[in-house]
């Protein structure tokens, strides 16, 4: 069964009971940084659930309670024999803390000792030293029959009661020196008297005897016989160290763990005043050059006026359904006062007093809007902005605050000379978001009513100009060109664009609308390389590669990226829902037909959204990062929604409009009611 090193992320924050920063890499063995708080562990993709469980709770039993200090400045121990009075403390306490941690640590040591983990399996186990033996005990002692002398049973006494650090460096020394001991009585043993005075151990003394020391002193003999006696080994460590590692796989991709960069709005936005400020000083200029915007200026009014259908019937749902809801919270109490209405029913009615009913009031709702302005959008950005107006005009009639930001990186690029500012400080392990990004405010609640009419012209005039459906002298600034795809760079500036649009019209409820004909490529991350032609290394983007993780330190999640783009997009949605749960993300895709079953299939959809499509040329997905993914046909918005039939039209005809009529509202009624139901 496949680990999913997510859940064992989330065993390992939980166990630590702080939001440890938890990493999984091609490490020979686990590692915590307790200044940042970042636990590492080696990824056992072999290694099965319970085993893995039980690594995860050892390691993080270090991280809780083993201090972060240079031991070796109190006592000259090998490090081996701190490990295995640490190890025995550190399990201990985490079973005393998790009662249901002993079960994992038994199953887990099993699974090690039926595979010969510690390398026993050919060894005599009494011939072990006392060190590896205790090692034996204290972790796979239920399997075992261990035996040890009065002596020794002290010592592993003293192990089993270390409850602080530095009784674990003193039990350690107290091992150390016992097992040190036993090697030296083993090498005595093994060397007979007649041959300790022999001439060959004279000349073999002498070898190990400093140069121009005197070589009778009681003190170099002492060095002497020490350098001599083999330092004593905990060769069962050594085994499971050894072992483990090859649970590690270590041919696949490292794990990148990077995080969302933190930009500068003031430089990611373009103030809308200031953006059409610009625009209009633009078509001053082309209508001095003789363009005419009759044809566009016209179309606006005209669907402006066959628009009033679908924003009322928006409102009429919105007013609905927030009563609804206002009633479905009220709450009837007794005043105190009787009713007199009632007293003649005292006899059989015990419920005689008057009674109010308090309504709830209505939540404060505003919408963010994000759009697509990227160059695939050329054909269908006069479709979308359709869409795009119906809402805007909605909130207008319904008091609802609103922002329309449409991402691209054009804008900043034209109008910074191709040397824009840096939107954050880079650094590595950081997502990039390149300096030529920006998002442009198009329109805002903020603005008069005849300036966001005058706003949504100038906006509707570029939209046809884009598609070719009006041929004049007239052509869009090169600032307001359709550029790249920078999605997944706009959800990053989200971030920083909720929380304030809410502070700012003081909500308690945000939509965020995304209207868009696809996804974007994932983002690069920074790293640090240093060239061997260069003094000083300097941080560069580096292109997704790899098993990329977007790691939150806000929320405490992890996030795999995937493999595919559309999953990176997901991911940074999921992470958006994580950080503002108040928040409904919602996107508006607008589908060629050939385009919508690879679509669908993307997301693993049934065969319900498949008869959706094909019966109102529309759908709602829920399993990708919106709380609701709309897919809507193009070529149906676009078609026009007014019943018209020329005079003397045959029956055939009148009939035929009347049905093209009705699938077009039809289809504008039921996204728009599924819409305001999210909304509400």
């Amino acid at each position: 069964m496949t680990v999913s090193k997510e859940i064992k992320s989330q065993l390992a924050k939980l166990l630590a009971t702080e939001d440890l920063v938890v990493e999984h890499r091609r490490v020979a063995t686990a590692q915590f940084d307790v200044h940042t708080r970042v636990l590492t562990l080696p990824m056992w993709e072999k290694a099965s659930n319970v085993v893995y469980d039980m690594l995860v709770g050892h390691e993080v039993g270090h991280a809780l309670y083993t201090p972060d200090e240079n031991w070796l400045e109190k006592k000259r121990i090998p490090h081996q024999f701190v490990n295995v009075v640490e190890d025995a403390r550190i399990e201990k306490l985490m079973k005393r803390r998790y009662a249901g941690l002993s079960k994992t640590f038994y199953n887990g040591y099993k699974e090690l000792n039926e595979q010969d983990f510690f390398a026993i399996a050919d060894s005599n186990i009494a011939d072990l030293n006392l060190a590896d033996r205790s090692n034996l005990y204290f972790k796979i002692g239920n399997f075992l029959n261990l035996t040890f002398t009065e002596e020794e049973k002290v010592i592993v006494q003293k192990i089993a009661e270390v409850e602080t650090f530095d009784e674990v460096l003193d039990v350690a020394e107290e091992l150390y020196l016992f097992c040190k001991k036993k090697v030296e009585e083993q090498e005595e043993v093994e060397v007979p008297p007649s041959e300790q005075n022999s001439p060959e151990a004279e000349e073999e003394s002498e070898r190990y005897m400093p140069q121009g020391e005197n070589e009778d002193t009681d003190v170099e003999e002492s060095e002497q016989q020490t350098q001599q006696i083999e330092e004593p080994q905990v060769e069962t460590a050594d085994s499971l160290a050894d072992n483990l590692e090859e649970l590690i796989d270590k041919h696949g991709s490292e794990n990148i763990y990077c995080e969302l960069p933190k930009l500068d709005l003031k430089k990611v936005i373009v103030d809308n005043s200031k953006l059409h400020q610009y625009i209009d000083a633009f078509d001053a200029r082309q209508l001095e050059k003789g363009a005419s915007f009759d044809f566009p200026d016209a179309s606006f009014r005209e669907f402006k006026k066959s628009a009033q259908k679908e924003v009322n019937y928006l409102v009429k749902e919105f007013e609905c359904k927030k009563a609804a809801d206002s009633y479905a919270r009220a709450q009837t109490s007794r005043t105190g006062v009787l009713d007199c209405t009632k007293l003649h029913t005292y006899k059989y009615n015990e419920d005689l007093f008057r009674k109010v009913t308090t309504y709830a009031d209505g939540k404060n709702h505003g919408l963010i809007f994000v759009l697509d302005w990227s160059g695939s959008m050329q054909y269908v950005l006069e479709d979308t902005c359709k869409q795009l107006f119906n809402l805007i005009w909605f909130c207008k009639k319904v008091n609802i605050p609103f922002d329309v930001y449409a991402f691209t990186n054009e804008y900043r690029k034209v109008a910074s000379d191709w040397h824009p500012d840096e939107l954050y400080k880079k650094k590595v392990g950081l997502f990039a978001v390149e300096n030529d990004f920006s998002m442009m405010n198009l329109l805002t609640s903020k603005t008069s009513s005849a300036v966001l009419e005058k706003q949504m012209l100038t906006i509707w005039r570029m939209a046809l100009a884009f598609g070719n459906a009006y041929r004049t002298q007239y052509t869009w600034s090169p600032q307001m060109c359709l550029s790249g795809t920078p999605l997944n760079e706009s959800l990053v500036a989200l971030h920083g664009i909720i929380p304030k649009f809410q502070r700012e019209n003081k909500l308690q409820k945000v939509q965020c609308i995304i209207l868009t004909d696809g996804e974007a490529n994932q983002l690069n991350h920074h790293v640090e390389i240093k060239r061997h032609w260069e003094c000083d290394p300097r941080i560069v983007s580096r292109r997704f590669g790899g098993d990329m993780f977007l790691r939150d330190r806000k929320t405490g999640h992890t996030y795999n990226m995937g493999y595919y783009w559309h999953h990176f997009t997901d991911k940074m949605l999921q992470n958006l829902r994580d950080n503002f749960p108040y928040v409904n993300f919602i996107g508006i895709r607008l589908l060629a037909p050939r385009d919508a079953k690879s679509f669908m299939n993307r997301y693993g959809e049934d065969d319900t959204v498949a008869k959706s499509w094909k019966k109102d040329k529309s759908f709602v997905i829920k399993t990708s990062g919106y709380d609701a993914y709309f897919g809507m046909s193009a070529n149906a918005l676009s078609q026009d929604s007014e019943f018209e039939v020329e005079e003397g039209a045959t029956k055939a005809k009148i009939k035929s409009a009347f049905v093209k009529s009705l699938k077009t509202k039809k289809l504008n009624k039921k996204v728009l009611g599924e819409f305001i139901s999210l909304v509400v």
